[in-house]
């Protein structure tokens, strides 16, 4: 994800932020004001954002103050100007209680805020700061309307306001939200990071007047979606506003691929990538305590494989565990100069491609636009985003907020950095829930009510795909190494190997999973004449085509040459299979080889042969003499060669 989210407390205003993060995460020095000290690191100042400033009197891109950092979130939630209001009153001659009180915004709270940092992908601040000032200039300010453009879907869907007994009221707070935006240009072990540090009041004031609290519970669950929107826009202003164009990139093998912006060499992600090498290091180390770690009576305390939830625990430990201090703070100017000098002599990119990025993109970019159209069929959609967030979710089971994300990254992935309709993905949403989901919600709360909790499932099975998990195995001894296969023993460890020097069993991955599932759904759907699911001819070719790399996308067509014979109704271009060979050995996503004419020719064939066989089997035992008895198909046939029809979710029969 592009987008983290932390809790702020009204201690840690003052222990870190106003220390740090206020003045680019370096240590402020001590009874600086902070203005100076934002321009001694090199960093600008804080500015205001929300469409709840009007109400405290503030003004979207007003300086952010210290005095008014530490009112609204070091204070327990007071108003930025509670000084200034306490002290008018006091003048006045009201008394010190009703003054301090009119400077607060409701009850004193403990959570004060959350801190959302941004930050877009790397070829992106690889453009930025190896580009022009014109470059840096367009990314920063496609960067900051992204941003605007979350803070406002947050304001609309996301945030609401608790109150009355156990928090039994929600309201959306409609005159919006405030928060202070700090601007950071490079990581921690020096590389370039453009980032925003968004720290977003938790205050809100409901139709009444009377100012509450969001729940921040329901800003970390849509935290997944804000960064799927978050990265869908910034790409598409960054495109858009620079002729570029994305492409998926595989990272991890078995996860899910990355847009990126095509032509920009992944040596230099790897260049920038100093720190995340670090911690791979150390995370090796964490994974094998973890399997390998015992409790008193010898028993294995957690599981013999690593799971994901436990690889992103083991994985938030390590960056803690290897993180560095601050380096000395430097101007822009300087950082862009010494990393162009650091990318040329270090990354091992030839020097005419760093200093001439931008047009190797936008020449990648112009072979991507001819090749790929944007083609988005709002029903094949959401076939592939009910599938993908079927198989990826515990159980089968998945919120509306879940589909929301799917269907950002698809589009994001089918678009390739082009604009879009803003209403797409809910549209996109709503076919899925109300053609591919079913309700299994049995809410005992009023929140459990509410459309963003409503709890869904597949109105479709998918038991003939293979199982996730596996059972578990003993631990293995102090002279034997994790196996290879959560599935295997324990394999004796090779002499002169410590720890971390082996390969840690993990849980498979779902996304090939997901992946497979989305193929094997929509060719049971489009074989199945009861269920009508295209909204429009759809253009396998063109979706196919946007799951590529710029280098492995078909050749333009040529020109057609005259011919007598007049071509056949419907027929396109087959995609160039010679490429679809060469994906095997990429980094890019394996859904493309599931989404060819071929591979669809070839399941249907599969789905056929099996359905005449199945008729063949129960025809021959049919026939068999009444004086045998009458033997009934094994179950075993027809679950291995019955073609999985849709219809209701069969739960833990389908291997979910």
């Amino acid at each position: 994800m592009t987008v983290d989210i932390r809790i702020v407390r009204a201690g840690q205003m003052y222990r870190y932020y106003l220390r740090e993060t206020v003045v680019g995460d370096g240590r402020r020095p001590t009874r600086t004001p902070l203005r100076e000290a934002q321009e001694q690191a090199g960093v600008p100042a804080g500015r205001w954002m929300g469409r709840g400033l009007a109400v405290l009197g503030l003004a979207p891109g007003e300086e952010v103050t210290e005095a008014q950092l530490r009112n609204l979130f070091g204070e327990r939630g007071r108003h930025p100007h509670a000084d200034r209001i306490e002290a008018d009153l006091l003048a006045r001659g009201t008394s010190a209680k009703k003054a301090f009180k009119a400077g607060a915004l409701g009850r004193r709270v403990t959570v004060t805020g959350v801190d959302l940092v941004f930050r877009p992908q790397p070829t992106i601040y690889l453009l930025w700061a190896l580009g022009d000032e014109e470059t840096r200039r367009v990314i920063e300010a496609a960067h900051e309307r992204a941003i605007e453009r979350v803070l406002e879907w947050i304001e609309d869907e996301v945030a609401v306001i608790r109150y009355g007994k156990d928090g039994i009221y929600r309201v959306w707070p409609p005159g919006g939200l405030v928060a202070a935006r700090f601007r950071h240009y490079e990581a921690r072990s020096g590389r370039p990071l453009l980032h925003d540090h968004l720290i977003l009041s938790v205050k809100g004031q409901r139709l009444d007047g009377k100012w509450g609290s969001i729940h921040t519970l329901a800003l970390h669950e849509n935290t997944v979606a804000a960064s799927a929107l978050y990265n869908e826009l910034v790409a598409a202003e960054v495109c858009e506003a620079l002729g570029l164009a994305t492409e998926p990139r595989t990272v991890t093998p078995g996860r899910r691929p990355v847009m990126e912006i095509a032509g920009v060499p992944h040596e230099l992600i790897r260049w920038t990538s100093r720190r995340s090498d670090q911690i791979a290091v150390c995370l090796e180390d964490l994974e094998h305590e973890y399997v390998t770690a015992v409790d008193d009576d010898g028993e294995l305390k957690f599981l013999p494989v690593v799971s994901e939830r436990a690889r992103a625990k083991l994985n938030q430990m390590a960056a803690r565990k290897t993180r560095p201090s601050k380096q000395k703070t430097r101007s822009l100017a300087q950082l862009r100069a010494w990393w162009k000098t650091s990318a040329i002599l270090t990354s091992g990119v030839a020097v005419d491609i760093i200093n001439s990025l931008l047009e190797y993109a936008r020449a990648a970019a112009a072979a991507i636009r001819v090749r790929v159209a944007a083609v988005v069929d709002v029903a094949l959609a959401a076939v592939d985003v009910a599938a993908t967030v079927f198989v990826m979710n515990e159980g089968g089971r998945f919120h509306r907020r879940h589909l929301l994300a799917e269907a950002r990254r698809h589009l994001a992935l089918v678009l390739r950095g082009r604009r879009r309709d803003p209403s797409l993905d809910d549209q996109i949403v709503a076919v899925a829930i109300s053609t591919h989901c079913l309700d299994i919600s049995e809410p005992k709360t009023v929140r459990g009510l509410e459309a963003g909790y409503r709890l869904y499932t597949a109105r479709w099975a998918l038991s003939d795909l293979p199982a996730r998990r596996r059972p578990p195995i003993p631990a293995p001894g102090p002279d034997r190494q994790p196996p290879a296969d959560p599935g295997e023993p324990a394999a004796p460890r090779p002499p002169g190997q410590d720890a971390g020097e082996w390969e840690v069993p993990r849980l498979p991955l779902q996304y090939e999973r997901a992946v497979l599932a989305g193929a094997v759904v929509r060719e049971k759907l489009r074989t199945t004449t009861a269920t009508r699911v295209w909204g429009r001819a759809y253009d396998v070719v063109a979706h196919q085509q946007a799951a590529l790399p710029e280098q492995l996308l078909a050749p333009a067509a040529a020109d057609p040459e005259p011919d007598d014979q007049e071509a056949e109704a419907g027929r396109r271009e087959a995609i160039d299979l010679t490429a679809l060979r060469a994906l095997r050995k990429s980094r890019t996503d394996v859904e493309a080889l599931d989404l060819t004419d071929e591979r669809l020719r070839h399941l249907q064939d599969a789905f056929t042969k099996a359905a005449d066989a199945s008729r063949t089997r129960a025809d021959r035992y049919a026939e068999q003499d009444d004086a045998d008895g009458v033997q009934p198909v094994r179950q075993d046939d027809q679950r291995e060669h019955r073609p999985q029809e849709p219809g209701p979710h069969r739960g833990r029969e389908a291997g979910h």
